[in-house]
């Protein structure tokens, strides 16, 4: 039996807040700022959150690698880079879940360090504090969970699987399994 931990009713209102408080952020702006969605996980999050956001932007996305299965391994891969010039804007990274927080802060100083943008903003859909192994601020969050449990659905994966359900649940290990056998 999955536990469900945010639903799509909830999901709705995490994104419509955090959009309201960027569009405060950002509502007298000189310039248009870059959201930067974090591959794959953060894809379903992005979309909704931009929705919510009413003021010009202009959108990229990076992709990162860490996770092998249910864990994090700390090795971080450059997937897939920007595309567009972000010198001197303003940037938001808009990330699924922050745990270990090397994920984040890899990719905060690889983007300060390559493009020299105006500031990096980090928001984050859910924020697992208990899993912090390195420390990382993040601006804007979503949802914090206290617990060091394995999070899928809304765009949280098991080896890719379970992406496209439309609420956040912990899986039973018999789901794990699954996916496993169907993944051979």
């Amino acid at each position: 039996m999955r536990e469900i931990v945010l639903s799509q009713k909830e999901i709705q209102e995490i994104t419509k807040g955090l959009g309201e408080k960027l569009t405060e952020r950002f509502k007298s702006a000189s310039s248009a700022p870059v959201f930067v969605g974090v591959m794959k996980g953060a894809l379903n999050f992005m979309m909704d959150l931009i929705k919510n956001v009413d003021v010009p932007m202009m959108t990229d996305y990076i992709q990162i690698s860490s996770y092998e299965g249910t864990e994090s391994t700390g090795i971080i891969h450059l997937k897939r880079d920007l595309t567009l010039d972000i010198k001197g804007k303003s940037v938001v990274i808009v990330e699924d879940i922050v745990d270990t927080g090397y994920s984040l802060h890899y990719l905060k100083e690889y983007l300060i360090e390559k493009y020299q943008p105006k500031e990096v903003i980090i928001c984050c859909f859910i924020d697992k504090k208990c899993a912090r192994k390195i420390d990382v601020d993040v601006d804007y969050v979503g949802y914090t969970i206290d617990k060091p449990a394995f999070l899928m659905g809304y765009g949280l994966d098991y080896n890719e699987f379970a992406r496209n359900i439309d609420y956040v649940y912990i899986p039973p290990k018999e789901e794990i399994e699954l996916y496993d056998k169907l993944s051979k």
